[in-house]
């Protein structure tokens, strides 16, 4: 006999009258929840929207991205058309923004194709001057230039030492110069940033390096906006000669290249690296300072108090201030999309309207991902939204305004309750942070909270303040005490940055997480923060729960090799990255250190008790488990006698070289040399239960500039 059939039409008719009723009543909570929610869903709706740009992002290719934009699409078609409910219309709106934001930065993409270098070549060319950009901390000047050869990409970007470097070198300038391209170099190790990523968005074909003097053809006298920039890097450095100068040039002109490295260092272990990029901190402090004197300085005159609207003109003169000091430090991206919600929140007060919601924050990143989609995959438009819809839904939650909400109270109360909340907005900031400073940078400031309760006070009502006064006051010969004051005070912002970062443990580390932790504690988050409903909100802890429980258990990797070969690290089992070269670059070194989690200097290889090395190779004994690996590593360019390769090579599981390798040369395992490190790209090598190996190119997929 078969088995009996149990499908929903052999089903008594009480059990199906009990699933139908259950399923409507089911339907029916989640529609009088879409009801109480109407107001947030327009907020998912520029979520979904931002899921369709991640989704191109992360799948490897054209057919991964036809399927999302397809099944948007289909979700789309089959909300509107099968059902009048605001269930069905919320998943129609929620596939076709996602498919329009998979096929809008397809195109976007596309549209910012330009031809890259093939290889590495020494050319001499002429070229006009596009971008000047000053690095006092590296001493050099970069420039992004047009070559006037057609057979170079038309975008390149050159560095050149500045003391080197002749008069007249502004946007606009010929210039004749020798230099050594390449194409942007890729991602490094898997995991790590992708430079060639970024290069392709902003159409530069070779970067590199002028060999020799640079020849001005035709000097070009820079913009009135540019001379005034660099007049006040210049005034700012001869009052604050010190690092301190240095800061003040970071707020004034958003120049963060004349910060040293140390400092920058200390500002980022500290928490504190926002208050060097000119965002919504410093918009907001402009915009404020200015709308606050203007609404006094005019409501003296009874004659103009009666007359206008002083909200609206002091919101007109904060609007000017802010559009013009985001001109002054060089409209960046993170600059231009504060000032554009500056701008909103203006708009709303000269209305009448509530200025700050999470509904200002979405038309804000509604209008960057429109025009530039690529930004969501960079940290900074990640930070920036998530601190600023953290800190709106932390005031505008019910327990918030009541625990907040100022009240009739005696003068300890009321600061108490401003302590209480500065404390818990720096809290969330950095709960809401921390995914993302450990997924980009592998490493997230713990102590950043008591750091940014001193620091970004000290900044917004004393640095900024007294700083602006100085220069204002400068011309008529009054600048000088606001110089000693801004100088005491931008000591002690760099004193908190130096003490925070040096505290023992001030620093979480993390190698790689997977990248679907990470997008579960984005979602989560989103979950969370943009839903009002208390109980359902809380749901959306679960899924932050799953992904930082996954980024926590996630193993760090045994072997670190970069995609030209010449650069390895193994972790010893303390954790220490073990260089292969005995000179390695600053920047390869920290690249090692972060992608392995290690929050320290990496060691060498040679110098280990789990290396033996010569002045050609290294090898190693890894041991994982129960079962030692051997590593084989070339380290020279000295020709090595064949024999002794091959045997080497045999008995080793594991050789990587960035020369080409005789088939001869056969280990028990791996072998990684100059072709096939090619077509890998860096590698990342886990040795645990289930040995295996994470590779660039897995990383990268099909997108375009892996090409």
């Amino acid at each position: 006999m078969g088995a009996p059939n149990i499908g929903s039409a052999h089903l008594p008719q009480h059990a199906r009258g009990y699933w139908k009723a259950r399923f409507s009543a089911s339907r029916e909570e989640v529609e009088h929840f879409l009801e109480r929610e109407r107001g947030q869903l327009p907020l998912w709706l520029v979520a979904s929207f931002g899921m369709g740009i991640a989704f191109w992002f992360a799948l490897n290719g054209p057919r991964e991205w036809l399927a999302v934009i397809c099944l948007g699409a289909g979700a789309a078609v089959a909300g509107f058309s099968f059902g009048t409910g605001r269930l069905e219309r919320a998943v129609g709106w929620v596939g076709l923004a996602a498919a329009i934001g998979c096929g809008l930065i397809w195109l976007r993409s596309e549209w910012a194709a330009a031809p890259r270098l093939d290889r590495p070549k020494v050319v001499t060319f002429e070229a006009v001057i596009a971008q000047v950009e000053q690095l006092p901390a590296k001493g050099d000047i970069r420039l992004t230039v047009s070559p006037l050869d057609k057979k170079l990409p038309p975008l390149v970007r050159v560095s050149l030492k500045a003391d080197g470097a002749p008069s007249g070198i502004a946007a606009g300038a010929k210039i004749a110069l020798k230099a050594r391209l390449a194409p942007p170099p890729p991602m490094a190790l898997p995991g790590t940033h992708d430079f060639a990523r970024d290069a392709w968005f902003k159409g530069l074909g070779a970067v590199g390096r002028a060999l020799g003097p640079v020849e001005v053809l035709q000097p070009a006298e820079p913009g009135w906006l540019d001379s005034l920039r660099d007049r006040l890097d210049r005034h700012i450095r001869e009052r604050l000669p010190g690092p301190s100068g240095t800061i003040a040039t970071a707020l004034v002109t958003g120049d963060q290249n004349a910060v040293s490295e140390e400092d920058a260092d200390a500002m980022r272990r500290s928490g504190l690296a926002h208050l060097l990029s000119v965002s919504g901190l410093h918009i907001a402090a402009v915009v404020g300072a200015v709308m606050f004197l203007a609404l006094k300085l005019l409501a003296l005159s009874e004659r103009v108090a009666l007359r206008f609207n002083l909200v609206l003109v002091s919101a007109a003169a904060a609007a000017a201030a802010g559009i013009g000091y985001t001109l002054l430090t060089g409209a960046q991206v993170p600059t231009v999309r504060s000032c554009v919600a500056a701008l909103l929140v203006l708009g709303g007060i000269a209305l009448g309207r509530e200025a700050i919601s999470l509904r200002l924050v979405a038309v804000g990143a509604l209008a960057v991902l429109i025009f530039r989609p690529e930004a969501l995959a960079g940290p900074s438009f990640q930070f920036s939204f998530a601190a600023v819809t953290a800190i709106i839904a932390l005031h505008s939650s019910g327990w918030g305004q009541n625990l907040l909400i100022r009240r009739d109270e005696g003068p300890f109360a009321k600061a108490g309750r401003t302590l209480l909340g500065m404390i818990l907005t720096g809290l969330v900031v950095e709960v809401a942070l921390m995914p993302l400073a450990l997924y980009h940078f592998h490493k997230a400031g713990l102590f950043g909270v008591a750091a940014n309760l001193v620091a970004i006070p000290l900044t917004t009502f004393v640095i900024m303040p007294v700083e602006a006064a100085a220069l204002f006051l400068d011309p008529i010969g009054l600048g000088t005490p606001f110089w000693w004051a801004s100088d005491k005070a931008l000591a002690v912002l760099l004193s908190i940055a130096h003490t925070v970062a040096g505290a023992k443990g001030a620093v979480a580390t993390l190698p790689s997480m997977p990248a679907w932790a990470f997008a579960s504690m984005v979602l989560g988050g989103l979950w969370f923060f943009l839903w009002t409903t208390a109980r359902v909100r809380l749901l959306g802890l679960v899924p932050v729960a799953v992904g930082a429980a996954a980024a926590a258990v996630a193993p760090s990797p045994d072997v670190l090799i970069t995609g030209d070969g010449r650069h390895l690290a193994i972790v010893a089992p303390d954790g220490t990255p073990m260089m292969l070269r005995d000179r390695s670059g600053d920047f390869m070194r920290d690249l090692v250190s972060e992608a392995s989690g290690f929050d320290d200097e990496p060691g060498l290889l040679a110098e280990s008790s789990i290396g033996s090395c010569s002045r050609d190779s290294c090898v190693a004994v890894l041991k994982a488990g129960a079962r030692n690996y051997r590593l084989l590593a070339t380290r020279s360019a000295n020709s090595i006698d064949w024999k002794a390769l091959t045997d080497a090579c045999a008995e080793a599981d594991i050789v990587v070289s960035d020369r080409w390798l005789p088939k001869s040369c056969a280990p028990q395992w791996l072998k990684f040399d100059r072709k096939s490190l090619v077509e890998t790209g860096g590698l990342a090598i886990f040795l645990d239960d289930q040995p295996r190996v994470e590779t660039v190119s897995r990383r990268v997929g099909d997108h375009p500039w892996a090409e």
